[in-house]
């Protein structure tokens, strides 16, 4: 039996079937407005472990990469190798996300901390309530956890 006749099976087995779970067995679907989504996440999750690889980088205000970071020039060389480009301050990254709530934050969203109106930090999360950032002066690109609730997330269009 081929791959591509094994799905109907798979999929009865299972209930339902993961874009990936068909194309490992060389099957596939088409879902109607889904890839705008599905390319968002693409990119995010890119982002996300670009952001990671870059453990350990010195913190430096106004830094860009690729050796140095501060939190949004993380972001932005993040998503530049992942192909987004997104602009320079964590504010201005904020106002060109979608905005989404809390209960919708994916891996490779970006989380905006705030005080008020004012965005003064970002990171990319990486679930269990962990962002991958660039922290401050004397401190290195890491993963940690969400330390307030005054964050507001968006995802890369």
């Amino acid at each position: 039996m081929s791959a591509l006749n094994r799905v109907p099976s798979l999929m009865a087995r299972a209930g339902t079937a993961s874009a990936l779970t068909l194309a490992a067995v060389g099957g596939s679907i088409v879902v109607p407005g889904a890839a705008g989504e599905a390319a968002a996440a693409t990119v995010g999750t890119k982002a996300l472990k670009v952001a990671a690889s870059k453990k350990g980088a010195p913190y430096q205000w106004g830094a860009t990469g690729p050796n140095r970071f501060d939190c949004s020039g993380l972001t932005l060389y993040s998503f530049k190798k992942a192909g987004k480009k997104l602009p320079r301050t964590a504010a201005q990254q904020y106002n060109k996300t979608r905005h989404i709530s809390k209960s919708s934050r994916k891996v490779g969203d970006l989380v905006f901390f705030h005080s008020g109106s004012y965005v003064y930090h970002v990171g990319i999360y990486a679930g269990k309530n962990k962002i991958w950032h660039a922290p401050k002066s004397g401190d290195v690109v890491r993963l940690q956890k969400i330390w307030t609730k005054s964050v507001w997330y968006g995802r890369v269009k």
